[in-house]
């Protein structure tokens, strides 16, 4: 008996639809949907995952920038417009500074930020204030309000507004988690860094000036010890990396591999005889191009016999062409080791604490140009864990330098 006062028809085929042998008053039940799949499939393929996860490491990096600007831009605002505020309007300053044409927007980040207190939402008391719930364009308008303050510290307010102005749609598209494209990431990156810049966070890292600190570097680079890039391979390395901000500006330059084709083949030899001008002491240790490891790796590559000695010699070769060409050659040492061959590496500025490294092994079927490439920067690391800081790879591989140079012969 149904809740109604109607009796239900038990679920056997005899007392189906209108069967005669239903009693009056009954109640016809639709019996269950025999296909296997109700409604639309909800499983993702291989494709949809990649896809969505694409999105979401387009939309933390672009995440992790906007985080660091508007922190940034707080905190300017914070040093510029507090002393000027807060002496005649205590905690209220912010709301004074917003004035007459922000109350709304500054009015509905304080009504957030009672609701954040009462849902025990500040987890930090430096949080509890009006600022902190202010919006990227709001902290903008309130700079903007009062651009004869910030004049004093900031260069160009077009700059910044421009920038700011670029930042807005990846804001737009983060905040709503929809699609980023890569140029758009990539455009919000570079306004992000040329904000940072503008608003006077150069950073502590000496090495930042020829390598520039990313994002995600910041936050997370104590994971990778002192390794800032990976590239597949030499081509992906310089289309980021080029050679001139690699090699351009050093004060020293240490290099050891076969060939040493990044510099030589990358790297103009009037450029190099300018850098020896300047001042740069130049290092460089090619592998002996009649020794049995050039045979030995020329098998390994399945090239002909004495094609690649014959390189090394024509880099050796134009490398003296260079040295030459300096006032004190002493300055710009060549020398070669019989040693099997292990790894190229690049040292750039590599007895302080700006400097940067290119790091490839040498691995058996690959050359040179196809093999992955590291990128390391000297000194402490961007964020520091609170475990006891280690070794990097960047003194492995200055020490590996110095030995080997120390048992390699001059070039004359």
């Amino acid at each position: 008996m149904g809740s109604g006062g109607l009796e239900l028809p038990p679920g056997d085929e005899g007392h189906e639809g209108n069967s005669p042998d239903v009693p009056p008053g009954t109640v016809s039940l639709a019996r269950p949907m025999e296909t296997t799949s109700i409604g639309p499939e909800l499983d993702w393929d291989p494709e949809a995952w990649r896809e969505v996860r694409t999105r979401a490491q387009r939309a933390g990096r672009a995440y992790i920038w906007l985080n660091l600007v508007e922190q940034r831009l707080r905190a300017v605002v914070a040093a510029v417009l507090r002393p000027v505020y807060e002496p005649v309007h205590g905690d209220d300053w912010v709301v004074a500074a917003a004035g007459p044409a922000g109350q709304e927007w500054v009015q509905r980040a304080v009504a957030v930020r009672e609701v954040s207190r009462r849902k025990g939402y500040l987890l930090d008391p430096a949080d509890d204030n009006v600022l902190s719930f202010l919006t990227l364009p709001q902290l903008r308008e309130l700079m903007v309000q009062h651009w004869p303050c910030f004049e004093p510290y900031l260069d160009d307010r077009r700059e910044v507004e421009l920038a700011l102005d670029e930042l807005e749609v990846t804001r737009n598209v983060v905040s709503r988690n929809r699609a980023l494209s890569e140029a758009v990431l990539n455009q919000a990156e570079r306004a992000s860094a040329r904000l940072l810049e503008a608003l006077g966070t150069g950073g502590d890292v000496p090495s930042a000036r020829r390598l520039p600190i990313d994002a995600v570097e910041d936050l997370v680079g104590d994971r990778y010890s002192d390794v800032v890039a990976v590239h597949s391979d030499r081509v992906r390395l310089l289309r980021r990396f080029p050679a001139e901000d690699i090699f351009g500006g050093a004060r020293r330059l240490d290099a050891i591999g076969i060939g040493l084709n990044l510099l030589v083949q990358n790297f103009s030899g009037r450029r190099l005889v300018r850098l020896a001008e300047a001042g740069c002491r130049v290092r460089l240790l090619f592998l002996n191009p009649a020794s049995s490891a050039v045979k030995r790796r020329e098998r390994e590559l399945g090239i002909k016999r004495g094609e690649l000695s014959r390189a090394v010699e024509m880099n050796i070769l134009h490398m003296r062409r260079v040295r030459s060409r300096l006032r004190d050659p002493g300055a710009f040492e060549i020398q070669v080791f019989d040693e099997t061959p292990r790894f190229t590496a690049y040292l750039v500025d590599g007895d302080g604490a700006d400097g940067i490294a290119v790091v490839q092994n040498y691995l058996r079927r690959t050359r040179g140009m196809e093999a992955p490439v590291l990128v390391l920067r000297n000194g402490s690391r961007v964020v520091k864990s609170d475990e006891v800081e280690e070794g990097g790879l960047f003194p492995t591989y200055r020490e590996e330098f110095e030995v080997m140079w120390a048992d390699s012969r001059p070039v004359s």
